[in-house]
């Protein structure tokens, strides 16, 4: 069944929870919960490399899975990703974490990192996980990069889509990834921000850098200060892109929207410092009975917490009734 498509929501924060840098940085450093016990599989790939997958075991079998793409330089341990594990875990479903190259606690072993439209890695874990069970019935949450990335991956696939994944949420997505630089690239949102991204990325290049001597410039790399200077001088080279510019005008997900053809729902602040408002695909959603949205004006990036003691995401709940309704119904 397609979505209706919407654009209000009943998103209140608590009256503390102001501001679209507190409502960003809230979940990252301060949110607490328990953690989850989940069960480590590594799935080789082709090229020699690896892909870290961890699994969140059901009470029963047969139950929907939610599979689950962090953001930029997350992973299973993200705020957000332990929130909806510990949600599925109530609600007795299964979760799996895909942890993109590199972000899974164990640097990889090719020269490929991982970018926002990369979606290879997800549909080879799909493959996988369908084969082995015929079964399967599968629901996408996406967060910030891991929304982009399943976003392009439907709109790539569409009427191909597999039977299996039934619905799909993309929470804080930056739908053009050219405009979420600009605004990351400059001021505070670059000392906030940028520079903490790109300290964990380069880290990672300073461990692989006998893999990246003859192919980079390496030097200049590790001294990177903006997406624009990372984007052009690793994420291009390394990934087949002419430069910066042709990255993110390709890897964009805004303009695969209108191929998806599964029941999707959208969810972004207006407040989200990564990301502008004048970006939101919001002509996209009015054109396409498969996309709902939930632009919703406070939440910041990934945020969205509410409670006194903001331990709960409203967009991770939200995100989850969504999946419900579709894998249910």
């Amino acid at each position: 069944m397609p979505s209706t498509p919407a654009t209000t929501s009943t998103y209140r924060p608590p009256w503390w929870y102001r501001g679209s840098h507190l409502q960003t940085l809230w979940g990252p450093l301060l949110r607490r919960g328990r953690r989850p016990a989940v069960r480590r599989e590594r799935v080789e790939t082709l090229d020699g490399d690896f892909i870290d997958l961890d699994w969140l075991p059901a009470r029963e079998r047969g139950v929907p899975l939610v599979l689950i793409l962090h953001g930029l330089e997350g992973s299973a341990r993200s705020h957000y990703a332990l929130g909806l594990l510990r949600d599925l875990e109530q609600l007795g479903w299964r979760g799996l974490v895909l942890h993109f190259r590199s972000c899974g606690g164990e640097i990889n072993r090719s020269q490929r990192l991982y970018h926002s439209g990369d979606t290879s890695d997800l549909e080879y874990v799909l493959a996988r996980l369908t084969a082995r069970e015929p079964q399967l019935r599968v629901g996408l949450i996406g967060v910030s990069l891991g929304g982009n990335v399943i976003l392009k991956w439907l709109g790539e696939r569409g009427e191909r889509i597999p039977a299996h994944v039934e619905a799909a949420v993309a929470i804080s997505t930056p739908f053009n990834l050219a405009a979420c630089a600009s605004v990351l690239d400059r001021g505070l949102n670059r000392r906030l921000y940028t520079a903490n991204f790109l300290s964990t990325m380069k880290a990672k290049l300073d461990k692989k850098a006998h893999l990246y001597r003859d192919v980079l410039n390496l030097p200049a790399a590790l001294k990177a200060k903006t997406f624009a200077e990372y984007d052009r001088l690793v994420t291009a080279p390394l990934h087949g892109f002419a430069d910066e510019q042709d990255y993110w005008t390709r890897s964009s997900c805004a303009q695969f929207l209108p191929g998806i053809r599964r029941p999707t729902l959208l969810i972004n602040a207006l407040n989200d410092p990564f990301m502008p408002a004048s970006a939101l695909p919001r002509a996209a959603v009015s054109k396409s009975r498969w996309l709902e949205a939930a632009f919703v004006s406070q939440g910041g990036h990934a945020g969205f917490l509410e409670g006194f003691a903001g331990r709960r995401s409203w967009a991770e709940s939200h995100a989850l009734a969504f999946l419900r309704r579709h894998l249910l119904g």
